[in-house]
């Protein structure tokens, strides 16, 4: 049976991400040592050879796209954003330590929300949605390699969710510019919506 790779890898480095401050749609560019950690991962390892490359719209993932993938046409996606962190985007642990709502939302809950953002089951959603858009054109268009640029949080989610064997967010952990392989068949996703981790990516030599 016909088999879809997909590499699912997370944007460089911001300097929010550096400064521990919690980023989802702020749009965020990458930051001098985000450019240079990729180039430098781009010369010393091997990135998949793909036909397509779907990313979030944010600039830190289509800045990602043309470090990693120059040659390549890049198609945005809004469903692939960011989880909405809204009222605690752009803030930082020392900031919001004492919020009550903050305190909820560590705790976990799959429809628990932060204040004027998105909760887990919302990005499991549109992640699904966005994922299910993309295999189907995979198939439609004969591609059957393909890299989604995207967002750590994005990431997890659709492997914690749709991925085979199950492992845990903490197994699933990836740096900037890494992230991993997954192989896709018509059947086991539409049978199961699930596809199959292969490998991490890039591959070391």
């Amino acid at each position: 049976m016909k088999g879809y790779h997909i590499y699912l890898i997370r944007h460089g480095s911001t300097v929010a991400n550096e400064n521990g401050t919690y980023i989802g749609h702020t749009d965020y560019s990458l930051s001098e040592k985000g450019i240079e950690e990729l180039k430098d991962k781009a010369e010393k390892h091997i990135y998949p050879k793909t036909e397509r490359i779907y990313s979030s719209p944010l600039k830190r993932c289509t800045e990602t796209a043309k470090i990693l993938f120059p040659d390549k046409e890049i198609l945005c996606l809004e469903g692939i954003k960011e989880l909405n962190l809204g009222d605690f985007d752009g803030k930082n642990v020392e900031e919001l330590i004492n919020n009550e709502d903050y305190k909820k939302w560590l705790k976990g809950g799959f429809e628990f929300a932060p204040p004027n953002g998105e909760s887990v089951k919302d990005l499991t959603i549109r992640s699904f949605d966005a994922l299910n858009k993309i295999i189907i054109n995979m198939m439609n268009e004969d591609i059957v390699n393909a890299t989604i640029i995207s967002h750590s949080g994005v990431i997890s989610n659709m492997l914690t969710c749709f991925g085979l064997p199950k492992l845990t967010e903490e197994d699933l952990r990836h740096e900037p510019g890494e992230g991993y392989e997954i192989l896709v068949t018509a059947q086991m996703w539409q049978q199961a919506n699930a596809f199959e981790i292969i490998s991490r990516v890039p591959y070391y030599e």
